[in-house]
């Protein structure tokens, strides 16, 4: 009995083994960004690295908080950011419009498939000097390529959401004799959702590079524009800076989308898991 005693400690004293999961993953994400900036920062100054070729995060950080104190960062930035709004709309519209049908007549998808991928397969880079010539310098052109490449992902995602609709589903909703309004509002719909939230945050990303892109090759606006301004004068560390600029305006179209999943779908696994 003593044996068992000491062998076997009361269950009140037990330890709970340390794990990793049991961190918070922003928790994680963030040491694993300042250990990044930490080893740049180091690389940089041990090596004394000329900040023409790689300036020190240091460096970049005083560069981007000057900036943010300009007039011209901010309009440059509302510019860019409405290209990118109107390209993901009409990609939104289209696409999502495009894909319920798509979804719904399996013929017709057969028939414009290889069109759409055909249309897909071209390097969009290659058709911006195009579009440039078809509607000139100014916002259209940017607000064209920026939904082009957000099209695509959001048209594929809706006709996989269409067509994952449950049969059994379906088949209940028909025995209760519901309308065809009712099944497309209580069933197919929420059904696609999943999806179509998911081409949309695949969309927003390729919408912002897409408007960058033509800012890079034409017209005299936009952070694409600024960042080419940067390179020309030989002034890497106000071109990450701008690179930076970029990134946080990026990230929060990305998170303000990741938002409405949670708030559109708070019952589905994917906003279930995250939330663990």
């Amino acid at each position: 009995m003593a044996d068992d005693v000491a062998t076997h400690p009361p269950v009140g004293r037990q330890r709970r083994p340390f794990r990793l999961t049991r961190i918070p993953a922003w928790i994680g994400s963030l040491a694993l960004l300042v250990l990044f900036l930490a080893g740049w920062e180091t690389y940089v100054r041990g090596f004394d690295v000329s900040k023409f070729l790689l300036p020190s995060p240091s460096e970049i950080l005083q560069a981007w908080m000057e900036i943010l104190g300009t007039a011209s960062l901010w309009q440059h930035t509302w510019i860019t950011a409405w290209e990118t709004i109107l390209g993901f709309v009409i990609a939104v519209i289209i696409g999502v419009g495009l894909g319920a049908v798509l979804g719904k007549v399996p013929w017709l998808e057969q028939v414009l498939n290889p069109f759409i991928v055909a249309t897909q397969v071209v390097p969009k880079v290659a058709l911006v000097p195009l579009f440039i010539v078809w509607f000139g310098f100014g916002m259209t052109s940017k607000v064209v390529i920026a939904a082009v490449l957000a099209f695509f992902p959001i048209l594929v995602n809706t006709i996989l959401g269409v067509k994952s609709v449950d049969r059994g589903h379906r088949e209940v909703l028909q025995s209760l004799n519901a309308s065809r309004w009712q099944s497309i509002t209580q069933l197919e719909f929420p059904s696609a959702l999943p999806y179509i939230l998911t081409g949309m945050e695949m969309g927003v990303v390729l919408s912002i590079i897409g408007a960058v892109v033509g800012e890079y090759l034409g017209g005299s606006q936009g952070l694409g524009n600024l960042a080419v301004r940067q390179m020309n004068s030989y002034n890497t560390t106000a071109l990450f800076a701008v690179i930076i600029h970029l990134s946080v305006l990026g990230f929060l179209f990305y998170a303000t989308l990741v938002g409405c999943r949670r708030f559109a779908i708070p019952w589905h696994e994917s906003v279930q898991v995250n939330r663990k």
